[in-house]
């Protein structure tokens, strides 16, 4: 671990650097203050990030919401799929397509002011970044895509991720993963979230917004109320995979964001219990797309043929011409050949039942066999 790994990991200010300081004391109340005396130094990293976004956020409102107001926000192209299913990989891919815009890291976590502040202060995060993604090994920037859901949690404080930072209230957040189970009160300002902060992002980079939220996959029904001609792209990828993947991303996260002991004895079951809800819902609302707004495409075929699954796609959603786009996605797709994926411990007999048992319907829909890969 070099030190710009250490140093993101000790006293990485990590989801909430860009949260404001009425939001931070806002969600420090609703946990009770309890902060893990290890991460102490991440909550006082917060805390004077907090005022400073707070600044900036009234200049930035005085300055630009007039103007965020009245922007047309195209309809934007939304990857679905759970963690670990190759989100990131697709929508670096499709991003490759400079037709298309998307949130970089920055305007990700520091979604109130980056009209104003991202110029100056990503070049200065840039340089204590590490090269590559802690959980993953994939090279990234302050520059590279990322995922719109760390803005909603950030602008909104609904969302699961934030239970990544206060582990103890998780179940609680994960009522805004599918937002069956809150008012529609809450609905409504996350909706209104989600198009302020696009209509920001919409005004500075003046091109079709490609978005990747594994949470937006049980989200459907919302997200076309906002965008009727919203489209989407679901990606998945083997269950036992996606597993052990997601076990490995969320040590990692715990670790980057948390502010209180990441859970141990039940981690297994909030893994099971996020997917057969994501997906409960996904099934019931994709027939809500219309025709043409539509496809689906496996990590597996993806990897196997990246060109070609784009070009599928591309034909499916009526996107732009493909061929414009072609060299430039065949460079990438060089530039990343030698990439190695995670290595994952074998899994036990018993979690391999339970994976295959809770999550059936994904393994029928999708034709994976019910023994993980050699």
């Amino acid at each position: 671990m070099g030190w710009r790994e250490k140093l993101l990991d000790r006293c990485g200010s990590g989801l909430l650097g860009g949260i404001t300081l009425g939001d931070w004391i806002r969600l420090l109340r609703e946990n009770h203050f309890e902060v893990a005396p290890g991460s102490l130094v991440r909550a006082l990293s917060i805390s004077c990030q907090s005022v400073q976004n707070s600044l900036f956020r009234r200049w930035e409102q005085a300055r630009y919401a007039a103007a965020a107001e009245k922007t047309h926000v195209p309809a934007p192209l939304f990857i679905l799929g759970h963690w670990r299913s190759g989100t990131t990989h697709l929508h670096n891919l499709l991003t490759v397509d400079r037709r298309f815009a998307f949130p970089n890291i920055y305007q990700a976590l520091y979604p109130h002011a980056f009209l104003t502040m991202e110029a100056m202060h990503s070049r200065i995060i840039e340089w204590f970044l590490p090269k590559r993604r802690p959980m993953d090994n994939v090279a990234w920037s302050m520059q590279s895509p990322q995922e719109d859901e760390f803005a909603l949690c950030i602008t909104t404080l609904m969302s699961p991720c934030l239970g990544w930072c206060f582990p103890s209230r998780r179940t609680h957040y994960d009522r805004y993963l599918t937002f069956r189970d809150v008012s529609e009160l809450e609905v409504d300002e996350w909706k209104r979230g989600l198009s302020s902060f696009l209509a920001r992002l919409s005004m500075k980079v003046q091109r079709p917004l490609v978005l990747k939220s594994p949470a937006h996959t049980c989200r459907i029904k919302h997200l076309l109320a906002v965008f009727p001609q919203a489209k989407f792209v679901h990606i998945h990828r083997n269950p036992y995979v996606v597993f052990q993947s997601t076990c490995r991303m969320l040590s990692v996260n715990f670790r980057l964001h948390g502010l209180q002991p990441p859970p141990v004895s039940d981690l297994d079951d909030w893994i099971f219990r996020q997917y057969r809800s994501m997906y409960d819902v996904y099934f019931e609302e994709r027939s809500l797309i219309p025709d043409r707004q539509f496809c689906e495409l496996s990590f597996e075929e993806l990897e196997q043929d990246p060109i070609q699954q784009l070009c599928r796609i591309y034909a499916a959603l009526d996107l732009p011409d493909f061929g414009d786009a072609r060299a430039a996605v065949e460079g990438y797709v060089q530039s990343i050949a030698g990439y190695e994926k995670n290595l994952f411990p074998k899994l036990s007999p018993d979690i391999r039942h339970q994976i295959a048992r809770e999550w059936r319907p994904c393994f029928e829909e999708w034709g994976y066999a019910d023994e993980p890969p050699a």
